[in-house]
């Protein structure tokens, strides 16, 4: 049994945060008590300690369940820590300012950024680091070397954690598409044995039994030849439905094109291209074979042909047909016939494309369709 993917892939970075707030805490907890006869107004240092042991019981409990991790309660972290730095000024003395003592936050304040980075990601959590260590520039009453390295260490950190969780709930997202695919196809070949011992053998019995028998039983033989294909298509082809990201697989959508005259290779993989661009792109092939169909004759056979080349994506639609004879297009559209041109060279256009025809009498057609992927499309 495939065991289930955790909701939040980076619960556990939130775990190391309650953690360490509870540790920067006690830190807290301990360097107030050692310096408290040093402070101006030692009442206001053990209020701020208060106010951050109750944070912390407060964040504690909401960031231990991922229904607690709101984005305002985060925003409100980084600022409310910022605020209760912002009141050393107040609370530490003058000589402790000479000797820099360390503000009445200590190491406490270093959490904050870090449950940025968890919740917002690397962009997230540097902004966190730079708010807070604008405001240990203002807490200390200047900006010099410490202050500096406090806050690359502080943007550093929330990076590395941002980036961390990142990476985790974008591994599980491919993990559980994965184990979706893994099931989908188990269920894809449990139905294609169930079919292949009844319907698929009956239609294969039909089509051999036809043509040995000719005439109106050809027809049949055809029909079922036409019936066996579309039906090993069917079950052997991924669905082709949106993923999560509104992407669909091409691959899966022009396999399902294939007939006893039209032959489909396509890549081992999967060809993700968002839901519009695989909707026109097959569209634009059932132009094509549409158009062989129409005038290439019954006899004819077309091969459709899907590369991805990384950058774009390159799908061939040739035939074996006679070919357009010399000048039939330009006629075409001298007399306001634009089939050709609107439905596939107008398609293609739309998507940033290209499409060139390459024909000849007694040559077939072949159409070039050529569509960039990199223009957010992936």
């Amino acid at each position: 049994m495939i065991a289930p993917v955790a909701r939040d892939p980076a619960t556990p970075l939130w775990r190391g945060v309650i953690v360490l707030r509870v540790v920067t805490l006690l830190f807290a907890v301990g360097a107030v008590f050692v310096h408290r006869a040093e402070y101006q107004r030692e009442w206001l240092a053990w209020t701020v300690l208060g106010v951050m042991a109750a944070w912390t019981l407060v964040t504690s409990v909401f960031y231990a369940y991922e229904s607690g991790r709101w984005r305002g309660l985060v925003v409100v972290d980084v600022l409310l820590t910022c605020a209760l730095m912002l009141t050393s000024p107040l609370v530490l003395s003058d000589a402790q300012y000479a000797k820099t003592a360390p503000l009445i936050t200590t190491v406490w304040v270093a959490v904050a950024p870090l449950t940025a980075g968890a919740r917002f990601g690397a962009s997230g959590g540097v902004v966190a680091g730079l708010v807070i260590a604008v405001g240990t520039g203002f807490a200390r009453m200047r900006f010099d070397l410490d202050v500096a390295r406090d806050g690359v260490l502080l943007c550093a950190s929330a990076l590395l954690v941002g980036m961390a969780a990142t990476t985790a709930r974008r591994s599980a997202e491919r993990l559980a598409r994965a184990l979706r695919t893994e099931a989908a196809t188990a269920e894809r070949e449990r139905l294609a044995r169930t079919i292949h011992d009844s319907v698929l053998q009956v239609l294969a019995r039909v089509r051999r039994r036809g043509g040995e028998l000719g005439g109106e039983a050809a027809e049949l033989a055809r029909l079922a030849g036409e019936q066996e294909i579309a039906l090993r298509a069917l079950v052997t082809t991924e669905p082709v439905k949106p993923s999560g990201r509104g992407t669909t697989d091409l691959r899966s959508a022009l396999q399902l094109l294939a007939t006893p005259s039209v032959q489909v290779s396509t890549p081992a993989g999967e060809v993700e291209l968002p839901a519009h661009v695989t909707d026109e792109l097959v569209a634009v092939t059932r132009e094509a074979l549409s158009n062989v169909e129409k005038h290439a004759g019954p006899d004819a056979h077309a091969w459709v042909l899907l590369e991805d080349l990384g950058g774009e994506v390159v799908v061939s639609i040739r035939d074996d047909g006679p070919g357009i004879p010399d000048g039939a297009l330009e006629r075409a559209a001298a007399q306001g016939h634009l089939g050709v041109v609107e439905s596939i060279r107008g398609r293609v256009r739309d998507l940033g494309g290209s499409a060139a025809l390459d024909t000849a009498p007694g040559s077939g057609t072949e159409w070039e369709v050529r569509v960039p992927t990199r223009r957010g499309t992936r």
